[in-house]
């Protein structure tokens, strides 16, 4: 039977396998609709005094940096911005505040916008926001648990990708749920966005942007 995952597995892949996932096993990846890469940059660091191209193992590099200087107290630092299609989307290497309600709350003025956050060591989370309003967000392994504006708006979609809107019983459910999980969420975040993203969705020049002087942790 066809793996209907298989194209979102890499995001979720063992940190020790480099070849398929270049992002690490703390991360978060969030899409702004009709934002170009600068715009979105301007709502991390308005003054653009900060901003630069980079490619994304110069970013991972300047993360690396940064953790080091900070023993690891405030995720990777910076945040790096590419166009795909309709949608700015930017990945958070090692760190998850944008995948954090009130900043993307605060990212998603005038705009819609999805955040997807990686973290093996806490928990996953997605959220969907709307013109400054966390509509719907959940964790994914528990996405019958979900909260915002308006918890039910993407019941269609969630339903199509395979995540639970009712609880289940049972280990076996559990454990399921726990595997496919994070693969669901990004599914459902291609599903909402149109955009599917590949182990080559960052390989041109991203626009990064500091972080730490304005999320919150």
């Amino acid at each position: 039977m066809p793996d209907r995952l298989a194209t979102f597995r890499w995001l979720t892949a063992p940190a020790t396998d480099n070849v398929h996932t270049p992002l690490g096993d703390v991360f978060s990846v969030s899409f702004f609709h009709g934002l170009e890469p600068a715009d979105v940059a301007a709502r991390f660091e308005p003054t653009a005094a900060a901003v630069r191209s980079m490619t994304l193992d110069e970013l991972h590099d300047e993360v690396a940096e940064f953790i080091e200087e900070t023993d690891g107290d405030d995720g990777g630092g910076y945040v790096g911005i590419t166009r795909i299609g309709e949608w700015s989307v930017a990945i958070e290497p090692c760190g998850r505040h944008t995948a954090l309600g009130d900043n993307l709350a605060r990212l998603a003025q005038e705009c819609e916008a999805v955040a997807v956050g990686r973290h093996d060591y806490a928990e996953h989370a997605f959220l969907y926001a709307v013109d400054g309003e966390i509509v719907t967000a959940f964790t994914p392994h528990a996405s019958v648990n979900r909260w915002g504006s308006d918890p039910d708006r993407l019941k269609e979609p969630m339903r199509r990708v395979g995540l639970p809107l009712t609880a289940t019983a049972g280990k076996a459910a559990w454990d399921t749920r726990w595997d496919d999980a994070l693969p669901k969420a990004f599914a459902l975040a291609a599903t909402i966005t149109g955009v599917t993203l590949t182990p080559r969705s960052f390989d041109g020049p991203l626009l990064v942007a500091p972080i730490t002087e304005w999320a919150q942790v």
